[in-house]
């Protein structure tokens, strides 16, 4: 091709690197958020442009077929996923970024070997960087969707002597990579790449499903620095930038997360949620008694509330209840109730899962409070409603070091003057354990599918 010349391809580059900031700064709020991906989508649009007609390309026909291919599928699989299987879609896309940077030093490094001459230690260690991180978000990614999409169990599925297995396959990509560095063959590279994706598989398989939002940032930053090494591979000033972005934004985003659950980094990758599950379910004697509700009596509750807190959890996503929950709202609203809505950092599946959820209802953000500034309000709420939310509400968070989520701040749900817990069932969250609040005095539980139970309440709000 190479119809544009080479400073006005580094113009488009500096202008994408420009969007790519101000999409990252916009995606900060949800009120500017959609703006933001649009902003970054036009961003790489340009990059994409710039390079296929600034560059010498090989085969332009064929690169653009998979351009327009690659396209296609990925704006009619984000038009037609679903929101509850959005995470999933997000961990799978995360694992392509992360294959094709595997994929992108893996025919750098088939080139340099086939080129016969001396090839530099500097361009190898980068080849074998990219390929390394690239093929960990790869493959740890692909896990990620398979527990999401629950192909594979959410459990964390932890084995016996798994710790040294991952020391030793560490050991093993280090001795492929010298030996590559001293003058290796393919054959050693096509091991190395083969390590490199079983540790990614490795390391995410222990993980419980309660971990997933920190582990679905741990893998994005990686893609986006294997984006980076690929970059420097390349020559490619768009892709450096772009790449440190995403490793920065993830990098930031995995410390957010670990914060709001109170754990560390190595603790979520090496002690996943869910390891052993509690003997005890559905609230037996021990736990105490359980007190069933009816719609009618709940929306009596509503109805003459002066504050109600609403408390999205994954099960809302499950039932696809968010625009009830909205109708519910205004309902309350008209009647001069006030309603919040408490979003916890790590509700749902994936970070700002409920904030992605509730905009597709259109819920007004400044209705939105996260776990900081709505803990203080719960004392002054005659009714929290918690609607398929679990672990973020457990007060065994509160308790000892026996629980497996000691420590993780949670949403002071059970300070209100009464609380209802919208649930299919008594079985117990991601975390494996039973929920102290379902057997609390103050707690009423409506069980039944939330979509359902909604419109129940809000049909008996109108008879009220």
């Amino acid at each position: 091709m190479n119809v544009l010349p080479a400073p006005l391809v580094e113009v488009a580059y500096l202008i994408t690197a420009v969007t790519f900031i101000i999409g990252i700064k916009r995606l900060g709020s949800p009120a500017t958020a959609r703006s933001g991906n649009q902003w970054a989508a036009a961003g790489m649009l340009l990059a994409i442009l710039a390079t296929f007609f600034g560059q010498r390309l090989g085969n332009g026909l064929l690169i653009g077929g998979g351009v327009l291919i690659g396209g296609v599928l990925g704006a009619v699989s984000a038009r037609r996923v679903k929101i509850t299987a959005m995470p999933q879609m997000v961990a799978l896309f995360n694992g392509m970024g992360g294959g094709a940077a595997a994929l992108v030093a893996t025919g750098q490094y088939r080139l340099l070997a086939a080129g016969g001459g001396a090839v530099s230690r500097s361009a190898i260690v980068t080849i074998l960087l990219s390929a390394l991180m690239g093929s960990i978000s790869f493959s740890g990614s692909l896990i990620a969707f398979g527990k999401l999409q629950e192909w594979l169990s959410g459990r964390a599925l932890a084995y016996r002597g798994q710790h040294v297995v991952n020391i030793a396959l560490i050991v093993v990509i280090a001795g492929l990579g010298v030996g590559l560095l001293v003058g290796g063959v393919p054959t050693v590279f096509a091991a190395y790449l083969a390590a490199a994706v079983l540790l990614g598989m490795l390391v995410v398989l222990p993980i419980g499903g309660a971990d997933m939002p920190v582990v679905i940032a741990v893998l994005n930053s990686c893609t986006g620095l294997a984006a980076a090494v690929t970059g420097f591979l390349l020559g490619n000033n768009v892709l450096i930038v772009a790449g440190a972005l995403v490793g920065a934004s993830g990098a930031l985003l995995t410390q957010a997360m670990s914060r709001a659950m109170n754990r560390s980094l190595t603790n979520v990758l090496f002690r996943g949620f869910g390891a052993a599950a509690s003997t005890t379910r559905g609230g037996g004697d021990k736990a105490g008694a359980v007190h069933p509700t009816t719609p009618a009596d709940v929306a009596i509750m509503l109805a003459y509330a002066r504050e109600v807190i609403v408390v999205p959890g994954f099960g809302l996503a499950v039932a696809r209840a968010q625009h009830e929950v909205k109708e519910l709202a205004d309902l309350l609203t008209e009647r001069g109730v006030q309603v919040k809505y408490a979003i916890h950092p790590v509700a749902g599946r994936m970070p700002g899962h409920m904030n992605v959820l509730l905009a597709e209802a259109d819920v007004p953000y400044s209705a939105l409070y996260t776990m900081e500034q709505i803990n203080p309000e719960f004392s002054h709420a005659d009714v929290a409603l918690v609607v398929g939310a679990n672990d973020i509400t457990n007060p065994a968070a509160r308790s000892g070091s026996g629980s497996p989520i000691s420590g993780m701040p949670i949403l002071d749900v059970d300070a209100a003057a009464a609380v209802v817990v919208l649930k299919r069932s008594m079985a117990a969250g991601f975390a494996g354990i039973d929920n102290e609040l379902y057997t609390n005095p103050k707690t009423r539980m409506l069980f039944g599918d939330a979509r359902a139970s909604l419109a129940a309440l809000i049909a008996n709000v109108k008879q009220v």
